[in-house]
């Protein structure tokens, strides 16, 4: 039936009827608050997510795999050259040097995604912090002399003092960021990478429901689009200079663009 299908309909008609079939995914709704979304959602603590992103990056870590992104394997790597851009920025001004604290990094995403340049370093120290369940599954079946997990900033700080702070796909799923923000930087980092986030098109902070699509993992969770003006001034206040804004391979749509920035300590303020 879909052959015939494809054979009759033009492609534009085509087109339509994919969109409508996937429209009960991705972002959906403009809740209120914060906990009226999350009544709506399944959480991102569910074990599923994290066997299946486990799995994913064990097969890039055995070289079965070239690339992990959200659990889905890729047989390319897709670079957030802007991101990586950013890495080897900071690793030029501190001698081939890299310390960096990945918040809510999963398993290692990021790092696995960069490694055929991060190993041309002279050093390399990937820091992640996340949750309970992934840092025991981090330290279990990733960790090395590169590569480490924490249960929190402090800890980390204290062991390894990384001075660049990567925010990868992460803030919009905090439900108060701007505390958690407030937290985080009074460790002083030098330089804070941010990537794969999403700003309202509306100019102002809306909240949505992100409905996976099960091919990936069953689960939904609230997810915030920034208002970027805010966003932007929220880090001139802890005296950030925003180096760079870049598109992020996210996309965008009607309501909506994921972008990262490149901000560096303005350390004359």
């Amino acid at each position: 039936m879909k052959n015939i299908l494809k054979s009759i309909l033009p492609p534009i008609f085509i087109n339509v009827i994919r969109k409508l079939k996937n429209s009960k995914y991705g972002w959906q709704g403009d809740y209120s608050s914060w906990d009226e979304a999350k009544t709506d959602s399944t959480g991102y603590e569910t074990d599923e997510i994290l066997n299946k992103v486990r799995n994913s990056l064990l097969k890039v870590k055995k070289g079965e795999a070239v690339y992990e992104r959200d659990s889905v394997l890729f047989d390319e790597i897709e670079y957030s050259w802007p991101l990586l851009s950013g890495l080897m920025f900071v690793a030029a001004k501190s001698g081939g040097i890299l310390k960096v604290l990945d918040f809510g990094g999963s398993l290692g995403s990021t790092y696995f995604q960069n490694k055929n340049f991060l190993d041309k370093l002279i050093n390399v120290s990937w820091n992640i912090v996340e949750q309970k369940h992934f840092v025991e599954v981090g330290k279990t079946d990733f960790q090395d002399k590169h590569l480490h997990f924490y249960y929190d900033v402090k800890t980390c700080k204290e062991e390894n003092n990384p001075n660049t702070l990567v925010l990868s796909s992460v803030l919009q799923y905090i439900k108060e960021p701007y505390k958690l923000l407030d937290d985080i930087l009074k460790y002083g980092f030098d330089y804070i990478l941010v990537d794969r986030t999403p700003f309202s098109t509306q100019n102002k902070d809306k909240i949505k429901l992100q409905i996976v699509p099960p091919n990936i993992y069953k689960a939904s969770y609230p997810c915030y689009f920034f208002d970027q003006d805010y966003f932007e001034r929220y880090f001139v206040s802890k005296q950030y200079k925003l180096i760079e804004i870049f598109d992020a391979l996210d996309g965008s749509g009607t309501d909506y663009k994921f972008k990262g920035m490149i901000l560096k300590k303005d350390n004359n303020v």
